[in-house]
């Protein structure tokens, strides 16, 4: 089995690694190709990668490549973890926006609106050489904004499916608070990438009993914590709502936080180039604690049991971003939704989703619209598009906002744009 990873050059790449280390009986990697154009940072991580398998005792071989159609060629499945004008780009998509009073963020709002813009034309490309080096390659997508460049994944042709870490996080954290293996936890988990609630928590499969409102009522503290939530909020929601939805439920106080500390990106900058030295000293072979702090928990397990069920056939149900295909009867079949789905060589199938309450099925039917107008932006450009999908954000939705943001948008991404 060959898997390729484009951004193999990321620091996040030694969990993915080790993932693959430790659970090779469920995915037997015999190449791992990881593919990124920045050659210093590739052969750092690439130098890791080898000595981590080692380390564990895996066979497979580990290859490194700055060409896309090289290493992909022959690939049973293709990831794609790439971040477009890397850290800098994600400093700008956090720090202008707050010029006009919006949130700014890498994947929600104006900052994940220039974030989708900049990536969704390089994925396609990439896609397209995959398409011509290795036809049957599963695609799976972990390039934020997930949703967003998943639809156009799929809507391009491509065997594509999107993952995020959030599912995995909560299945973890509720595992360990109800004292039983996370394998035993399903999650009710239902919305779009970056905007999910988690409804029930089951024990041993879909129809399992819902342990939700013992969690909220004895770990409820906890709970809110994590989310950076008062307790009372999410006692009254009476669902576990993932952290994105603290941009919507209290953006003007994230607003006033944000403007007084360093960016994300420039904390996260720094903790990269922590890492990569790290990484460079020869004796190092395992992923190190710190990496814990740059993000993207669990990100292997998720990878690993997605890719195994894709190239393994196994019908494992998991959480995963593909097409709606009337799952949200409010939604368009062609939305890009975020629910547990049966998951085979065929591809992703949602499994059935009781009624969305009102409270939840607005926000979400407002945010596929501006995801509708995001990709046609992304897809086709023009300062037109760009004003209408900003519009269109619950979190902007002002003309006066839209129209100034518009125009920070395009000045700080020009050399991205072939149209601007």
């Amino acid at each position: 089995m060959k898997l390729a990873v484009v951004g193999g050059g990321s620091t996040y790449t030694p969990e993915l690694v080790d993932g693959f280390a430790r659970l090779r009986d469920t995915l037997p990697v015999e190449e791992l190709v990881l593919v990124d154009p920045a050659a210093e940072r590739l052969e750092l991580v690439g130098g890791l990668a080898r000595r981590i398998f080692a380390k564990q005792g895996h066979p497979g071989r580990i290859v490194t490549t700055d060409d896309v159609a090289a290493g992909v060629e022959g690939a049973d499945a293709v990831l794609l973890q790439l971040r477009v004008g890397g850290q800098a780009a994600r400093n700008q998509d956090e720090t202008w926006p707050l010029e006009c009073g919006c949130v700014g963020q890498e994947t929600t709002g104006a900052g994940g609106l220039a974030k989708a813009m900049r990536t969704v034309p390089v994925v396609l490309d990439i896609a397209e050489q995959v398409r011509r080096s290795a036809p049957d390659a599963w695609i799976i997508d972990f390039t934020n904004p997930v949703g967003i460049v998943t639809r156009a994944l799929l809507q391009a042709g491509h065997r594509a499916v999107g993952l995020c870490n959030v599912a995995i996080g909560f299945q973890r954290k509720f595992a360990q608070l109800l004292d039983v293996l996370p394998e035993q936890v399903h999650l009710d988990h239902v919305g779009l990438n970056h905007l999910t609630w988690e409804r029930g928590v089951r024990l041993g499969g879909p129809n399992g009993e819902d342990l939700l409102p013992k969690l909220l009522a004895e770990h409820g503290d906890s709970i809110a914590d994590d989310l950076h939530m008062p307790r009372q909020i999410v006692d009254r929601l009476g669902v576990v709502p993932s952290y994105y939805l603290r941009y919507f439920y209290a953006h003007d106080e994230v607003v006033r936080e944000l403007g007084t500390k360093p960016s994300r990106a420039a904390q996260v900058a720094a903790m990269e180039k922590e890492l990569l030295e790290m990484y460079g000293d020869p004796a190092l072979d395992e992923k190190p604690a710190l990496l814990a702090k740059r993000g993207g928990a669990f990100y292997s397990e998720a990878a690993v049991a997605l890719a195994s069920s894709l190239l393994r056939n196994t019908g494992d149900v998991q959480v995963v971003n593909t097409y709606n295909n009337g799952t949200l009867p409010f939604l368009a079949d062609d939305a890009v939704i975020e629910v547990p789905a049966t998951v085979d060589a065929t591809g992703a199938t949602p499994l059935p989703v009781p009624p969305l309450e009102p409270l939840f099925a607005g926000l979400v039917a407002n945010v596929t619209a501006y995801e509708d107008l995001a990709l046609e932006a992304a897809l086709r450009g023009g300062r037109d598009r760009v004003f209408a999908a900003l519009l269109a954000h619950p979190l902007i939705g002002q003309y006066e906002y839209a129209e100034g943001l518009t125009d920070r948008l395009i000045a700080h991404n020009r050399e991205h744009f072939a149209w601007a």
